[in-house]
């Protein structure tokens, strides 16, 4: 799934995530694979939603999101995968990654970590 940040969780129509996705539609199908249903929001809505639970040790399937400064506007989503991995979708590589917390500290672009949400299993029925 190669970086295309025009698409974004609101843009219609909802275009299959392999033809191209941003650091959020990725996140959201990644999850969806196991049985989570990521809100189709913006980072910054997602950071505020009611629906996720903010969590402060993070556990596999939640998501990080990241920003240059503590506002959650524009704010970079990855998916935790273990304790010190992050599977994401930037621009900067291109294709799916997996980094450690210390490799987005290393960039301005990620250095603040604003924290983990932790998405509900999907209700069957």
């Amino acid at each position: 799934m190669p970086y295309d940040g025009r698409r974004h969780p609101l843009r219609e129509p909802v275009e299959p995530p392999t033809a191209g996705a941003n650091c959020q539609r990725y996140a959201s199908a990644v999850l969806a694979l196991f049985g989570r249903a990521v809100p189709r929001l913006r980072s910054r809505e997602l950071w505020t939603d009611p629906r996720l639970r903010t969590v402060a040790v993070p556990r596999p399937l939640d998501l990080v999101l990241f920003n240059p400064t503590g506002d959650p506007y524009g704010a970079h989503v990855g998916v935790v995968l273990g304790d010190d991995e992050v599977l994401h979708l930037c621009r900067e590589v291109g294709r799916p990654a997996v980094w450690s917390y210390a490799a987005f500290r290393r960039r301005p672009r990620y250095r603040t970590l604003l924290g983990a949400r932790r998405v509900p299993r999907a209700r069957l029925g």
